[in-house]
This record gives structure tokens, C-alpha cells and sequence, in this order.
């Protein structure tokens, strides 16, 4: 196994592995990796304000909340490698960025995922959209940014308390949601809650995966932190046995606890965006490697560095690479009824 380097400069320092090359100021990956899913990405999200990002538009470079010259390290979370001053300013960003136009939020648009996508063979990226009961309609406007694209998916969002669950669902499947992603800390509502647990039986009976964000980050508020503790996610994983989860981030910082839920539930499935490389490693050894997934986290983090992550683990191991990075995903995404 090789001794990969364990530390990167930052975003562009990724071209010392043998899979990235640098062509006019933008990675690119050998095309003979093979195309790749990216299930974990998201465009600007708006809360109690107007939408003020143009969705469709491809502008200047996109600026990630880990900024592309910060130096990174591939074997812890990725998280751990934001700065003080970077977790402040993604902060602002994401709450007052609601209230005014510009900032990095200007930037996490459709057309610059497509342009990052193009460069890295990624075919195509599932979008997840998060939005409260009221005051937001994230999962309706992304879905109509994307109408016309064919490499953008969108996972929608319902929140549990919203006023009528069933019928909203149907309404985001008429516009094209093909899954609904379920964030505990940001929609403030445990994934044990009655009504959390409703929505998901809700999705299984539409055919909806449900890609949950699992697992605390180290971030996060101390509410937000108990909301996502991996352990709390066994109700709804009992209850519905006929619906098909994702587990986000794989657990998180609670990576163990995610193993063992996605080996003894086979509707589960974890995706590994953020994890550092000891732990993507360790899933590729002990969970089914049908049910793991590729994600990025785009644009809290590049693409590329989850790919390269990826790549390290399954060296020498090419049908598994092809799993993680496109044929299980690929599955996962099938329309409904096919």
C-alpha cells in the first residue's frame, strides 16, 4: 500500500497525487478513473429572507468555506482542518448572507458545481435541500434551477411539522425530488421525534430514500450536538424497514456507531463526506460495500478532496472503486418504479 502524503498546501497541492493534474488554475482528474456520483452537495440555501443567488449562474471562482489554500489534513474529519477565522466567516455567511446579496454564497451555484463537475468526470451530483416549516422553500427552487439539467439531482426537503407532510411530498415528487434529505440539528427536531419518524415511513411508502445528515461534527451547537448523537436514529430505522436510508457523513465523529447500524439494517446505506481516511478505509472493510457511497459536501468542501480520499482507499481494489465512486449510487438514483 502506498504511502500517501497524509498533509496538502491546499486544494491545488492535491495535484501530487498521481490522479489530479492542474490546468489553468483548476484540478482535473485523469479521465481514466472513471466517472463518479456525487450524492452530497448543496447550492445557496436561503432562511427568512428573499432568494438573493442567482441559482443557474456560473460566476468566478467558488469560494468554499474551506478556502482553497487552506492546509488540510486527509486523516482527520475535514472539519478539523477549518480555522477559527474560517468557522467565523462561514458562520456569517450562512446566517446573514440570508439578508443581503453576495458574500461566498454567490458562488455555490448550479453552473459553478457543473464547471467543477466537468473537471473531475463527476457525471452527476444529487443536491440536498434543507428548509424549515415556514420561512424557506429551498427544495422548490433548486428543483426549479435544475429542471432543465440532466447532472443535477435534487433530493427535496419536508420538514415533519410542516402543515400537511403527504401532500407536500407529492408535490416535490410532481417537480421531481427523487429523495428527501432530513438535517436533525438545522431543522431543530431529533431524528427520534414522532413525527421525524412519520416522514420517513411517509418516503418508504413513496419510494423516497431518505438521506439523513448523522452524526455530530464538533462544531455544532450543544443542541445540535444531542439531536445528532448516531444512536438516536435507530428509532425511525425500526420503524421503517421499507424505507431506504442514507446515513450522511457516515456518523460523523460517531463513525463506529454507524457501522454497526448500517450492518445490522440492510436498508441502510452511509456515505462518507468529510471522514478522514483511516475511517473510509475502515468501511470499505467492514460495511457492504454495495451500500457506500461517494459525497463531497460541495460547497462546504471541494470535490476533489473526497475523491482523492477515495481513490487512496480502494488502490489496488478497481471494482470496488467503481461501487463507491458511481455503480451504488447509480443504483441508489434509479427513478422510481425502475
Amino acid at each position: 500500500m502506498t504511502n500517501w502524503p497524509t498533509t496538502f498546501s491546499g486544494l491545488d497541492d492535491l495535484a501530487r497525487l498521481p490522479w489530479f493534474t492542474l490546468q489553468d488554475g483548476a484540478l482535473v482528474l485523469d479521465p481514466a478513473v472513471g466517472p463518479s456520483i456525487d450524492v452530497h452537495t448543496h447550492l445557496a440555501q436561503t432562511f427568512l429572507g428573499p432568494l438573493t443567488v442567482d441559482l443557474a449562474a456560473e460566476t468566478g471562482p467558488t469560494e468554499y468555506y474551506l478556502p482553497r489554500e487552506r492546509e488540510f489534513e486527509i486523516e482527520r474529519y475535514l472539519n478539523q482542518s477549518l480555522t477559527k477565522e474560517d468557522r467565523e466567516n462561514m458562520e456569517r455567511d450562512l446566517i446573514w448572507g440570508n439578508f443581503r446579496k453576495g458574500g461566498m454564497r454567490a458562488t455555490h451555484t448550479a453552473g459553478n458545481l457543473g464547471r467543477e463537475m466537468r473537471g473531475l468526470g463527476v457525471i452527476r451530483s444529487v443536491l440536498l435541500a434543507i428548509d424549515w416549516p415556514v420561512g424557506s422553500r429551498n427544495a422548490e427552487s433548486w428543483l426549479e434551477a435544475v429542471a432543465d439539467r440532466d447532472d443535477l439531482l435534487v433530493f427535496g426537503s419536508v420538514h415533519p411539522l410542516a402543515w400537511d407532510v403527504p401532500a407536500a411530498l407529492d408535490e416535490q415528487i410532481r417537480l421531481g425530488a427523487r429523495g428527501i434529505k432530513i438535517h436533525p440539528a438545522i431543522q431543530l427536531l431529533g431524528p427520534d421525534h414522532p413525527r421525524m419518524v412519520r416522514l420517513c415511513r411517509l418516503c418508504g411508502e413513496r419510494g423516497l430514500p431518505v438521506f439523513f445528515h448523522c452524526g455530530p461534527v464538533g462544531i455544532e451547537g450543544v443542541g445540535a450536538r444531542k439531536r445528532t448523537q448516531v444512536d438516536r436514529y435507530r428509532a425511525a430505522l425500526d420503524a421503517c424497514p421499507d424505507t431506504t436510508f442514507v446515513l450522511g457523513h457516515a456518523g460523523a465523529l460517531q463513525p463506529e456507531r454507524a457501522i454497526a447500524l448500517a450492518n445490522e439494517f440492510k436498508n441502510v446505506w452511509v456515505e462518507v463526506a468529510s471522514q478522514g481516511l483511516p475511517v473510509i478505509r475502515r468501511l470499505l472493510d467492514e460495511v457492504d460495500p454495495g451500500r457506500i457511497c461517494y459525497g463531497s459536501d460541495w460547497p462546504f468542501y471541494p470535490q476533489a478532496i473526497g475523491l482523492a480520499k477515495v481513490l487512496m482507499a480502494t488502490e489496488d481494489r478497481e471494482d470496488l472503486r467503481r461501487m463507491v465512486l458511481h455503480d451504488n449510487a447509480a443504483r441508489l438514483l434509479r427513478p422510481r418504479g425502475a
